[in-house]
């Protein structure tokens, strides 16, 4: 479960890498303060998978807590970069992700 965690999460950022949306720099340290879900008013879509996202899920991983049983990402994805070309390709491991924890 947790190594298929990790690959969907590497999946993901591989993903978002070749998409070009992957970011050399992190958003400025206010946007991490955000009380928003998903961090609306602060960040991008991919910023918050990149920054907020993977790193939270990393860190549960490292550490071996829980994992969360119920997230719905992709709905937010989807209609936040509708107009994004590869959207079914950066929705394909994050679908993928939410399954197999749905499932654990």
């Amino acid at each position: 479960m947790r190594n298929q965690t990790k690959r969907h999460l590497d999946e993901l950022k591989q993903t978002l890498q070749q998409l070009d949306l992957w970011q050399a720099m992190p958003p400025a340290e206010e946007a991490f303060l955000s009380q928003s879900p998903f961090y609306l008013d602060t960040m991008e879509p991919q910023e918050w998978l990149q920054w907020v996202f993977i790193p939270r899920m990393q860190a549960l991983l490292d550490s071996h807590s829980p994992l969360p049983s119920q997230i719905a990402i992709s709905p937010y994805i989807e209609e936040a970069l509708k107009e994004f070309d590869a959207l079914e390709q950066l929705l394909k491991s994050l679908v993928a992700l939410e399954e197999l924890l749905q499932n654990q």
